[in-house]
């Protein structure tokens, strides 16, 4: 391709939307270009790309046995409605009606989808088990769309779904994909990191997310380098440092006038953040119910966490209201456990281990001090805290450590979930019907794109990975004019271009701003045309690592032929 023929809409200046590098390089590199609000147009440069990181998907995909299809993305109201998620889903999801009245919404998934399809082809315990995906556009009514392609409200995504005959074939499908995706990533040049997940709004009785390690990412990864223990923030799991117990006191209630956060309690007392208990009571708006979480003063609560304890999803969660508040009993700024009784009591485990703790009196300016559970107070016990950094493996008791990502990738174990609700059954060898049991696997294919763009690139413009760089190589004459690098270039052009991805940046630039735009773009291989052209000597730039060495024109053929041939 001759740079003159192409579309090369690079930006010189930082646009003012863009946070994130990896977001501001495609902007400015013209890979992308900003149609609505979290709504993007791919230009020739990023398309190209984009097809790369969807081809090796598919090659991964197609070895691991499964089977492509396209299916649509505008979806009836009564599929959802069967599953149980039309009213469940949250407002993530774009609904709509046709002329005929008939509700519809536009895909952000494909469960209910794919479990139709099966159910009305798939018979026999003969037919699986199978494996079916596609590559799909998706929306999702994002409220704050934001870091280009990372959180959007229309993205391209692979998902994929396995139909098996029971648990042990469902282990062997999600094995099966969780390789699958751990050779995708190896050869995008990601460098990630496979945690446990929450199921979420998908739902399931296991998962793991595949995250790209990156300062940028939106989740912390909490993991241990002593044991193979990671997760998702939201899944985390952790143990907090141990605190010395006390002989147990009886509570007593003080005056603490105008004293409502964990803070100027801890300072007011003069006691440690870890010896109070915060308080906070939640609403599911979905299932119409509150519940008081109480977890130890230097955490956070966790609302996944809250979510499922609740049988709800983060989307119908909420913090109640003071006026909410103060119908059950109590009074914003001073909750507590202590003869409450209006909704269920959550308490995170860590909280039952503290001794002579302080909680609010549900009453204005007073709490109480001394509290001890059981002695003081019941709830329910579980995990209800956010793992950080510094927190005790649960697997090993060693030190756990914190780190972004950004989430590429998930994997599900659905089980029965939809079967069963969509009557997705097959007959087993002896005649009885069965539901079948389900896995699902996605990938963010546009969040991907990007993440690589997130770990590859320097002050210069991105550094694209061979595999998917839109081309291999570009050869950028000094001056085009110039008759000997005009006919170097053209036959260097000529030797390349049937043999990999090839530019000739023909255009009538100064070298400097041509070399300046490859950079930004990120083409692996720059060959630079110039002084001496005459002995058919150029020289050749590795954008990885910004090298240069002279070579002949056939040392240059030869050297990026087995560069491509390489990655096949």
């Amino acid at each position: 391709m001759k740079a003159s023929k192409m579309i090369i809409p690079t930006l010189k200046e930082v646009p003012p939307e863009a946070i994130i590098d990896s977001h501001i390089l495609m902007l400015r590199a013209g890979l992308i270009k900003k149609l609505v609000s979290g709504v993007y147009n791919f230009l020739p440069l990023g398309l190209r790309s984009l097809h790369k990181v969807e081809k090796i998907i598919k090659e991964e995909m197609d070895r691991s046995g499964a089977l492509e299809i396209l299916s649509s993305a505008m979806q009836p109201k009564e599929l959802w409605e069967e599953s149980g998620r039309w009213n469940k889903y949250g407002p993530e999801l774009f609904r709509f009606k046709d002329r005929h009245n008939h509700e519809y919404c536009l895909g952000p998934t494909h469960e209910e989808i794919f479990t139709d399809l099966i159910r009305n082809m798939i018979k026999s315990y003969k037919q699986l088990p199978l494996n079916i995906y596609q590559i799909q556009t998706k929306y999702r009514d994002e409220m704050r769309p934001r870091f280009g392609l990372m959180r959007c409200r229309e993205f391209i995504m692979k998902d994929a779904y396995s139909f098996d005959v029971d648990e042990k074939g469902l282990d062997e499908s999600y094995k099966i994909m969780y390789d699958t995706y751990s050779k995708i990533f190896t050869r995008l040049g990601l460098n990630f990191k496979t945690v446990l997940a929450d199921t979420g709004a998908i739902g399931g009785n296991a998962s793991h997310q595949f995250m790209a390690l990156s300062d940028a990412g939106e989740s912390t990864i909490i993991y241990c380098d002593d044991c193979s223990y990671a997760a998702d923030e939201e899944k985390a799991y952790s143990h907090a440092p141990i605190l010395k117990k006390e002989d147990l006191k009886d509570k007593e209630e003080v005056l603490t006038v105008n004293k409502h956060s964990i803070e100027e309690i801890s300072e007011f007392l003069n006691l440690p953040l870890y010896k109070i208990a915060k308080s906070m009571i939640y609403y599911a708006e979905d299932s119409n119910q509150y519940g008081m979480f109480i977890v130890r003063g230097d955490y956070e609560v966790n609302e996944i966490k809250v979510a499922n304890a609740l049988n709800s999803s983060e989307a119908f969660i909420r913090l109640a209201s003071d006026e909410e508040i103060l119908s059950l009993g109590s009074i914003s700024g001073f909750i507590g456990p202590i003869n409450f009784t209006k909704c269920k009591i959550f308490i995170d485990e860590e909280v039952t281990k503290m001794t002579n703790f302080v909680v609010g009196a549900n009453k204005k300016d007073y709490h109480f001090i001394n509290v001890n559970y059981e002695k003081d107070f019941n709830g329910i016990i579980g995990d209800y805290k956010k793992a950080k950094e510094g927190d005790l493996c649960p697997v090993c008791g060693k030190p756990l450590k914190s780190e972004r990502g950004i989430e590429v990738g998930q994997v599900f174990k659905l089980g029965t979930k939809y079967s069963l609700a969509m009557d997705c059954t097959f007959l087993d060898q002896q005649g009885k019907i069965l539901p079948m049991m389900m896995g699902c696997y996605g990938i963010g294919v546009t969040r991907t794109f990007q993440a690589i763009i997130e770990q590859h690139h320097d002050e210069y413009g991105i550094i694209f990975p061979l595999q998917v760089a839109p081309y291999h190589i570009v050869i950028v004459p000094v001056n085009y004019d110039d008759e000997e690098q005009h006919r170097v270039s053209n036959q260097l052009y000529e030797m390349l271009n049937c043999k990999v991805e090839t530019i000739l940046d023909d255009r009538k630039m100064k070298i400097g701003f041509k070399m300046k735009d490859w950079e930004l773009i990120g083409i692996p291989y720059i060959v630079v045309v110039g002084r001496r052209a005459l002995e058919n000597i150029v020289e050749l730039k590795n954008r990885n690592d910004n090298s240069k060495i002279e070579l002949t024109l056939d040392e240059v053929k030869e050297f990026i032929i087995d560069k491509v041939n390489n990655l096949k």
